[in-house]
């Protein structure tokens, strides 16, 4: 299992918001490029990176700094917020980001999902971000009628290379990952999932690597590192052992 940390971008800073509420912001670090350095000098092999203001507003608002970040460091990042169109996919992976994440756009136009892995295959991450197992779109802030799992399976065959699935509710709270949930999806579908969403601590990274009637793909952490309730090479040393 991959363990990937999260850097979300506001207003050009490294900030984590609390079940996605914009007006609960904790800002952790001024400068991201240097926050995914540290990430990658730990030990990271993937990291997360979201343009939270691009995706309220509907487009980039902080492609500079992912671009970057994409120039520093030498592990792949995937990027997602604002993006919801093939100009704006095609940019980012011409410029060095590994895959992009796209989530409202799923629900708003399938066929640029369609497109976008017929063009890109596997270089297309679908993400769904659930409130009580329904999707929420446009940064949260919109929730919507559409079922998790029914969404997933629309994808099901269009070599989409992974699912980032975020229990809302839990993100930024530091309240345990939303484990039930997150292997009823996996095992609904054959694309690989990748958790997020809640880590507390180095109990919800075992309880991961503990799943055996399912493959969890990664796991996304977010505040818990920034606290210090996770060191990331201790995360990372402890996913390593389910291979020995």
């Amino acid at each position: 299992m991959v363990i990937i940390p999260a850097i979300d971008i506001k207003d050009g800073k490294c900030v984590r918001l609390a079940q996605g509420d914009f007006d609960r912001v904790t800002t952790y670090a001024n400068n991201p490029v240097d926050m995914a350095i540290t990430w990658m000098e730990q030990g990271a092999e993937l990291i997360h990176i979201v343009d939270l203001d691009g995706s309220v507003a509907g487009t980039p608002r902080n492609a500079n700094i992912i671009l970057e970040i994409a120039k520093k460091v030498d592990i792949p990042i995937q990027v997602g917020g604002g993006i919801r169109d093939m100009e704006t996919i095609e940019f980012y992976l011409s410029n060095g980001v590994g895959s992009v994440i796209l989530g409202t756009a799923a629900l708003q136009d399938k066929n640029i999902i369609e497109d976008a892995c017929d063009t890109f295959p596997e270089k297309i991450i679908l993400g769904i971000d659930a409130l009580e197992g329904k999707v929420a779109i446009r940064g949260w802030t919109q929730k919507t009628e559409q079922n998790a799992i029914d969404l997933a399976r629309r994808y099901e065959n269009h070599n989409i290379k992974a699912i980032v699935y975020t229990d809302i509710l839990r993100d930024g709270m530091s309240t345990g990952i939303n484990l039930e949930s997150t292997k009823a999806l996996a095992n609904a579908v054959s694309i690989p999932v990748i958790a997020s969403g809640g880590v507390a601590g180095m109990t919800d990274i075992r309880k991961l690597l503990e799943v055996d009637d399912c493959e969890i793909y990664g796991v996304i952490i977010g505040r818990a590192l920034y606290t210090g309730a996770v060191s990331l090479e201790e995360a990372i040393q402890e996913s390593k052992k389910s291979f020995k």
